[in-house]
């Protein structure tokens, strides 16, 4: 099984970065690999169970299941369903934590999955600094934008 680990320091007070990413629907909105994404169903983007599909800036088409979804823990898990990389078993956690020494927040993206092992290490460092750390750099560019 692979694992990804990345963390950042975003120059934000916990609550604005929540708000920022709580929306399960709402990655284009922060993530720039994203272009757009639509709940199936209907369901609410914090429902356990709603699935998310959406499009990469590449053309490609995911689908993720929201695991886990809590407002206290400032936390979400998923997994994802259908993507074009050859993987199984994904499961992913974002969560975030007040760092009191400046207001700022500590973000943690984690992930397992399985893959073909000539391919697992290339899948984990993409995942890793395309998705996780795109993902955080963005955030931290949008919020330097505002103070």
């Amino acid at each position: 099984m692979a694992n990804v680990f990345i963390s950042s320091v975003i120059p934000a007070p916990i609550d604005s970065v929540w708000a920022k990413i709580r929306d399960f629907n709402g990655l284009p909105d922060w993530h720039p690999r994203m272009v757009k994404s639509e709940i199936e169903g209907g369901l609410p983007a914090d429902r356990i169970g709603c699935v998310r599909r959406f499009e990469l800036v590449s053309g490609a088409t995911l689908r993720e299941q929201l695991l886990a979804f809590s407002d206290i823990d400032r936390s979400v898990s998923y997994a994802i369903l259908e993507t074009p990389q050859p993987i199984t078993n994904h499961r992913a956690t974002l969560t975030l934590r007040p760092i009191t020494d400046g207001d700022q927040t500590y973000a943690e993206w984690t992930a397992t999955f399985d893959a073909p092992a000539e391919e697992a290490d290339k899948i984990a460092a993409g995942m890793g600094a395309n998705v996780f750390q795109g993902g955080f750099n963005a955030l931290k560019e949008h919020f330097a934008a505002k103070a």
